[in-house]
């Protein structure tokens, strides 16, 4: 867990340290609090004391979301090409096979279906940790076959992302994913089939400039940075201050661009009770 920093065991009385064994801490970097790393884990990677929202892998919120043993994952074995033959620092063929090596998977969203409360749902959890979700022809490919399974099966989708934006080691092929699925999307309206779209920290670049932000509902988590160039950008280009908060989710909220924020722990009761009305809705009708 590199974004907290590791703590040992607290100081009991007379200033000696307790025998809890070193590594079961962790500092939140918000507020300074210490917490147990398995009680940090159940609380979905969100700190006791302050709220505030770390990353929290994309299994885990699916193991949190959903009902119990109710994933099945689809289209694991997608793999990006290479047609550029990109080289930076390395291949771009062997980034993504030393990837695969790190995470065990092949790209930047897991898709599947499953069970919310009774209620089957095709679900896509963005993964920040492979090449900060950016948006390839995979991914692109997985969220479109999402919207089409639920086409087919009339399940509500709901999509959770995490993105820096359209992946650059594919070049036009990556910035074609933004229209491709946004034309998947508009399937599932013609449909009638709910969409939601739940942006989390960060949500920048193509992915917030295309499907993330066109949910029939777009849910924010609390002080989620959402956008599509990062603040520090358009301040340098500009060459003003921005207003403080300028594209967090509670800016975005204040300014029409959201229509909710849920801390983390809501999130499974307040979706299915969303959907139980709109999926009631879409019947009546």
């Amino acid at each position: 867990m590199a974004w907290l920093n590791r703590e040992k065991a607290p100081m009991g009385k007379g200033g000696q340290r307790t025998d809890t064994p070193d590594g079961l801490w962790e500092r939140c970097t918000k507020c300074s609090e210490i917490i147990l790393r398995e009680d940090y884990a159940e609380n979905q990677h969100v700190c006791p004391k302050c709220s505030h929202h770390y990353y929290i892998p994309s299994l885990e919120r699916i193991r949190h979301f959903l009902d119990p043993n109710s994933f099945q994952e689809h289209d694991h074995d997608l793999v990006s090409p290479d047609p550029l033959k990109f080289n930076d620092t390395k291949p771009y063929e062997k980034r993504l096979k030393d990837l695969f090596a790190r995470t065990g998977k092949y790209d930047a969203i897991i898709t599947g279906s499953g069970v919310l409360n009774g209620m089957k749902v095709e679900i896509g959890v963005f993964d920040f940790e492979f090449l900060g979700g950016s948006m390839g022809s995979v991914v692109g490919e997985k969220i479109s076959r999402l919207y089409m399974r639920s086409v087919a099966s009339k399940n509500p989708a709901i999509i959770f992302s995490s993105s820096g934006g359209a992946r650059m080691q594919e070049g036009i092929l990556s910035l074609m994913q933004m229209a491709k699925t946004c034309a998947a999307l508009a399937k599932l309206r013609e449909a009638g089939v709910p969409f939601i779209s739940v942006l989390t920290h960060p949500t920048t670049g193509g992915v917030a400039a295309s499907f993330a932000t066109l949910g029939d509902l777009n849910i924010g988590e609390p002080n989620a940075l959402i956008g599509f160039a990062g603040p520090r950008v358009i301040q340098q280009t500009i060459r003003e201050k921005l207003p403080e908060g300028f594209q967090r989710s509670e800016y975005l909220l204040e300014h029409g661009m959201l229509d909710m924020i849920c801390h983390r722990d809501t999130l499974r009761p307040t979706i299915t009770q969303v959907l139980r009305i709109l999926t009631h809705r879409t019947s009546a009708l």
